[in-house]
């Protein structure tokens, strides 16, 4: 089975792959958007800019598109969730792949909360969902971010940092996180093998 990590220059690649890795599957980086065609799930991380995510052009996203709308599953992680909505408010001429709907806000707090939010922090869970199967309520993640989607209908797991936001976006089989599964520990680990789960059908 191949699945495919989408190096758009902006990843934390080799993480990733380490995380899948112990979920049991090595990653395919391909280097071009023909390679998505016989692939059976997508993963586009990412950390930093929003406007990274402009290196995905027409050909990569029309690619992605396509491979969603045959049921190929596709999960964003961090960055790569961000780009899944509409867009975000730190690149707001960049839209985005709009499977998902909302839109990136860069995050409030008071003291002495600090932004960007780095560290561990409890999902909550709201209507669980293939990705988060086996995942309890409470569950601790590292995320590193400034911005961040509001809860939605699409939101299976929230968390807080001085406002509630969503930290675990699905609909069908496209599913993104907005922390870092690969260095969350078992539980991160234990999503990754759900979503290869989700790629074997």
């Amino acid at each position: 089975m191949r699945i495919a990590l989408i190096d758009y220059g902006a990843g934390n690649l080799a993480s990733v792959r380490k995380g899948f890795a112990a979920a049991g599957v090595d990653l395919l980086v391909p280097s071009t958007p023909a390679e998505l065609a016989d692939c059976a799930g997508l993963v586009v991380p990412g950390v930093g800019h929003f406007a990274a995510t402009s290196a995905l052009d027409a050909s990569w996203r029309q690619a992605i598109i396509r491979r969603v709308d045959a049921g190929v599953p596709l999960l964003g992680i961090c960055l790569g969730m961000q780009w899944l909505l509409n867009g975000s408010a730190e690149a707001p001429d960049i839209p985005g792949l709009g499977l998902i709907a909302g839109r990136c806000e860069r995050m409030v707090v008071e003291r002495p909360l600090k932004v960007p939010h780095v560290g561990w922090n409890a999902l909550r869970i709201q209507s669980g969902g293939s990705l988060l199967e086996g995942v309890e309520d409470g569950t601790q993640v590292y995320f590193t971010h400034s911005f961040a989607a509001l809860v939605s209908p699409d939101c299976t797991a929230a968390a807080n940092h001085g406002q509630p936001f969503a930290a675990v976006v699905q609909r069908g089989h496209v599913a993104g996180v907005q922390f870092h599964p690969e260095k969350s520990g078992e539980a991160g680990v234990r999503m990754l093998r759900n979503f290869v789960t989700m790629a074997r059908g």
